[in-house]
């Protein structure tokens, strides 16, 4: 059942790698379908490697409809975000370098690129430590989201969310070109405060990509 979607949470997750947002078995994929079943990526397994009948089909209730295979451990956080958040129907699980290293020395990620503010709705939140497969990684997932579509886990990774895999993606990619681009400007810049986007500035920002692409 529902192959094409296997296949497209295969090709992101090689767009993970091919990104550098993820190294070898790392993080995880899973989206909801329309009609309420949960497809997840297996647990320890490269992306490269996986097929089709490798990705895991469950309830939301966490019970195995299809597949041989052991779901991702943090699959049950993230059927709690899937619970606790109706309009998201993908999370992405990244161990990203920038962006999870930066949230161990700041709670909250600026908005300083019109990238960050399309992909993940502006500034990104930096939730408490939470365990892999711990339900509390859901929580805490749900709690600093709030109306974004990114939030790093401290000392863990990140976790982005969407509509769907490819506003999931983008949220993953930006923050982590957003990230690179601090390290760089804090490099540069000494004791001098880096530029940041205003509010009004992001709004219009939010506004412009939603017209963004071929509909």
């Amino acid at each position: 059942m529902f192959e094409s979607e296997k296949r497209e949470i295969i090709e992101t997750g090689k767009k993970l790698d091919r990104y550098g947002l993820i190294s070898l078995s790392g993080g995880n994929i899973s989206t909801r379908l329309s009609t309420g079943e949960i497809l997840i990526t297996p647990s320890g397994m490269i992306y490269e490697d996986m097929m089709e009948s490798d990705v895991v089909v469950m309830d939301i209730d966490g019970r195995i409809i299809e597949g041989n295979r052991r779901p991702s451990v943090d699959n049950e956080p993230i059927r709690y975000i899937f619970q606790n958040k109706p309009e998201v129907n993908a999370v992405i699980h990244t161990h990203q370098p920038y962006a999870t290293g930066i949230g161990l020395v700041i709670d909250e990620i600026p908005c300083n690129l019109t990238t960050l503010a399309n992909s993940t709705r502006g500034s990104v939140k930096v939730a408490p430590y939470s365990s892999a497969a711990d339900i509390e990684m859901g929580i805490q997932s749900v709690k600093y989201l709030d109306n974004k579509l990114a939030v790093v886990l401290k000392h863990h990774g990140v976790v982005t969310v969407g509509e769907n895999l490819n506003q999931a993606l983008y949220a993953a990619v930006y923050l982590e070109e957003a990230c690179k681009t601090i390290v760089a400007a804090k490099s540069y810049s000494g004791e001098k405060e880096m530029a940041m986007l205003d509010d009004s500035q992001v709004e219009t920002a939010i506004e412009i990509f939603k017209n963004y692409g071929q509909k």
